[in-house]
């Protein structure tokens, strides 16, 4: 962790100075510089063992997932960062998942893939909301977005099939590199669509 020596010196944030907001603003870019990849590996780990009644765990379905889009093309790290951070939220917010992980991507990669983490519950529910009663052609709402055959590849060929308990599955540490990279650039402030 990174140890900040300056603090501000406001107790209630209506009086904050200019230069408190801009030594949080700094303290803020070393701390997201220095520590937002181990933050998420944290969290990927933290899902190893959950599995919901899967055959494999959520870190297993987010590591083949992310194996399948390096299978199909190695050299797109944004789409492989986010096959396997698209269910980063399932421990924490089960209910949105896709939103919580689209919040970690939006600052790092283009607004298609962040879409494409949105939506890929929408998307991926076209396989079976049919069984709970619900719509499961909802997706076809989104046809003509720009994001929208991104996403149903996503769901299609990386997302759906990795649930496997016998598939070639690479390990954390072999994206550890690109999940490094990817959040190491700058981050880019976009409020969320809606």
């Amino acid at each position: 962790m990174v140890t900040l020596k300056d603090h501000v010196s406001f107790t209630d944030l209506k009086l904050a100075s200019p230069e408190d907001i801009r030594l949080l603003a700094r303290n803020e870019a070393e701390i997201q510089r220095t520590e937002m990849a181990d933050h998420v590996l944290s969290s990927l780990r933290l899902m190893g063992g959950a599995t919901a009644g899967f055959q494999v765990d959520r870190l297993q379905h987010s590591l083949q997932t992310a194996t399948l889009a390096y299978q199909d093309n190695p050299g797109d790290e944004d789409m492989i960062i986010c096959s396997l951070l698209h269910d980063i939220g399932e421990l924490m917010a089960p209910v949105d998942h896709p939103s919580f992980a689209a919040s970690i991507v939006r600052p790092y990669v283009s607004e298609e893939n962040t879409w494409m983490v949105l939506m890929h519950g929408v998307f991926q529910g076209y396989y079976y909301w049919q069984h709970l009663g619900r719509d499961h052609t909802q997706r076809e709402t989104y046809r003509g977005h720009p994001a929208f055959e991104r996403t149903v590849l996503f769901c299609e060929r990386y997302d759906a099939p990795a649930f496997d308990p016998t598939a070639h599955t690479m390990p954390l540490e072999a994206f550890e590199p690109m999940v490094r990279r990817i959040f190491a650039r700058p981050a880019t402030f976009r409020a969320p669509a809606g």
